[in-house]
């Protein structure tokens, strides 16, 4: 795996965690919080789920590819979740969650290939 790559794919984790969390306190704000409530556990399933990918790849862990395959499926339904609302904050969480599941699409390449 190439470095930059490795430190590209750890800092969409990162981005996503954060969108997401901003994704879930701004949901919190929405008048109608009831009906944000998937969105809000999506999100905080995907922060965490993001967080933990990230530090798996930094430090170089044989379960790399498994910790992405698990990401890539949290941020993609989280992506789908969030692109179902207008709100600003969830359309750039979708978008983060795309980059997010983009960029451990291609650490579980370099996993399979290593």
């Amino acid at each position: 795996m190439q470095p930059n790559t490795l430190q590209a794919s750890i800092e969409k984790c990162f981005a996503c965690a954060a969108a997401c969390e901003h994704c879930a306190t701004a949901c919190l704000d929405e008048s109608d919080v009831a009906g944000m409530k998937d969105c809000i556990k999506l999100d905080m399933d995907c922060a965490d789920m993001c967080r933990f990918a990230a530090s798996v790849m930094a430090r170089g862990s044989a379960f790399t590819g498994d910790v992405c395959t698990l990401c890539v499926g949290i941020c993609e339904a989280c992506a789908a979740e969030c692109g179902k609302h207008d709100h600003d904050h969830c359309q750039a969480c979708a978008e983060a969650c795309k980059q997010c599941a983009e960029a451990c699409r291609t650490m579980m390449a370099g996993a399979e290939a290593g």
